[in-house]
């Protein structure tokens, strides 16, 4: 009998897993969960092929030597989803809570949504720790262009006090991608958006009202939540 410490990484504690010797050698390059941890760094912008009844497909384009495994966690435009399938195009069941709460609900067939997998425990935190819980959603309020091929979005949350998680130079989340947050105020804030983020993410395609998924910072969250007891 093997013993395995496995990070449940929705709660970041350590937990043990009994695994028996013959099954061990099988176990999957990732571990598979009904949550995952994300960094907000967008791996694949991928395409709606379909949405009814609240059963989404996506083609993604994700590498075939590291299977997309069913039951995986998913980043879809920042909303952690399930894997129902896999093959070149993956299934997704949403809620009708997810559909409500996020842009999810407006996808059509040829909409592209940004693709983030759950990171390993190996893996480099390059962006900040998201969890695929969108927060809110907010709508682009401007976009200017810059010289050099950036772009600025002013952003307007939905949610009216919702700029109480935001700091300047903090970390905010906009449709899974992990941004720099830029004169925040009450319920608006701004982004300096990169060409190379442009370039691999659907973000350049966002023009002015449209809707995006707002994660805000999860220690923000915490440091709100332990100070209520206070």
């Amino acid at each position: 009998m093997i013993v395995q410490h496995e990070l449940n990484r929705s709660t970041a504690s350590l937990r043990c897993v009994a695994l028996s010797t013959s099954t061990s050698s099988r176990i999957p390059p990732r571990l598979v969960h009904n949550e995952g941890v994300f960094t907000g760094l967008v791996q694949r912008v991928g395409q709606v092929v379909q949405f009814e009844a609240g059963r989404l497909s996506v083609s993604h384009g994700f590498d075939i030597s590291d299977p997309i495994q069913v039951g995986e966690s998913i980043a879809v435009n920042g909303c952690c989803l399930t894997a129902l399938n896999s093959g070149d195009s993956i299934d997704f069941d949403l809620s009708e809570e997810t559909i409500r709460r996020t842009n999810l609900g407006f996808l059509q067939p040829g909409s592209a949504v940004n693709l983030e997998r759950a990171m390993r425990l190996s893996d480099r935190l390059g962006g900040h720790l998201v969890q695929g819980h969108v927060d809110s959603t907010g709508f682009i309020r401007s976009k200017e262009h810059g010289v050099d091929g950036s772009v600025v979005l002013q952003v307007e949350l939905n949610e009216p006090t919702g700029g109480r998680y935001l700091i300047d130079k903090g970390s905010v989340t906009l449709d899974g991608v992990s941004l720099t947050v830029v004169q925040p105020a009450l319920n608006t804030f701004a982004c300096w958006i990169i060409p190379h983020t442009l370039a691999n993410t659907n973000l350049q395609e966002r023009e002015v009202g449209d809707r995006v998924n707002v994660e805000f910072d999860v220690l923000a969250k915490h440091v709100e939540r332990l100070l209520s007891f206070r």
